[in-house]
């Protein structure tokens, strides 16, 4: 929490202000997350400060959002095209993404519990940098790294917004950004270490090395290829629907009989339902065949 409270002051996140009437005032809380390797074993312990960004209201603290999300498919087209060019693929992280990106309206919160400033007890945070949880942070966030890639000679896609490429007559690099997980692939090691250097001096840009583990996607090269999975993804799905010792089929539903909304007793979970199909959308990002059994149990979501 010291170290997420210092970077949040070294930033300039905030300013404090005396407290205004008639202002909307936004919530905030401490988030504690435990981050995991592939192989389930304990990477770090995480504290993040997020604003609750239900208390803000439309025309108001914010305006417009955007979800810096690169499609699934697009992933999967850039990879195989880089697999089969041999191509190097790096993974990259960025540090505290959502605290760089520079806030156009005026939003005013509430100290942080534990890190009130003790002389000035009843003074407001003045948010001059984005947030995590604030409805308009992912998209302050996307347009500082996005500015900062076209003044590179990046062009984002018209098939993807968040897929980036730059192309000379010497070489082409392609982009992913997922948030604040990025992957970035090209001909050659020294074009991406150029790139990466570049960026570096805007942003606690992290080099995590050759693709391996992103968004709970593992990734495996060998001499085939690059084998994609979600292992422990799905296992901790199992555990989560108690179905760890289910047991195994080849086909998880047989496609004659037609589901209904009226027969059988409801589930007793609804929250629970809707959940684990999602969590079964994402799973088909790797686990194709499973495509016909979810989009059947989305229609009763």
């Amino acid at each position: 929490m010291n170290e997420e409270f210092q970077a949040l002051l070294n930033s300039g996140t905030w300013v404090l202000v005396p407290p205004k009437p008639n202002t909307n005032l936004v919530d905030c809380k401490w988030v504690y997350r435990i981050k995991k390797r592939a192989d389930g074993t304990i990477e770090r312990y995480k504290a993040r400060l997020v604003a609750k960004g239900f208390h803000q209201l439309p025309g108001i603290d914010y305006v417009n959002t955007f979800s810096p999300v690169v499609k699934p498919t697009i992933i999967r087209i850039v990879i195989s095209f880089a697999i089969s060019q041999n191509w190097p693929i790096r993974q990259l992280n960025v540090k505290n993404a959502f605290l760089h990106g520079t806030l156009q309206e005026t939003v005013y919160m509430t100290q942080p519990l534990g890190f009130s400033n003790p002389s000035c007890l009843e003074y407001l945070c003045h948010l001059q940098k984005s947030l995590y949880g604030l409805k308009q942070a992912p998209q302050a966030w996307f347009s500082k790294l996005s500015n900062k890639l076209v003044s590179m000679g990046f062009s984002a896609s018209k098939a993807d917004t968040s897929l980036f490429i730059f192309k000379s007559p010497q070489a082409v690099i392609y982009f992913l950004i997922y948030v604040d997980d990025i992957i970035i692939t090209g001909p050659n090691m020294s074009l991406l270490h150029s790139v990466i250097s570049n960026l570096q001096q805007d942003f606690p840009l992290e080099d995590l090395g050759t693709l391996h583990y992103f968004l709970s996607v593992e990734a495996l090269l060998d001499d085939r290829g690059l084998f994609l999975s979600q292992q422990k993804y799905i296992f901790d799905l199992l555990k989560k629907t108690v179905m760890i010792n289910a047991k195994l089929v080849n086909s998880p539903m047989s496609p004659l009989p037609n589901l209904s909304l009226f027969k059988g007793d409801p589930f007793h979970d609804p929250t629970l339902y809707r959940s684990t199909v999602g969590s079964f959308q994402y799973l088909s990002f790797t686990r194709p065949d499973l495509a016909f059994a979810v989009s059947k149990v989305c229609q009763f979501m």
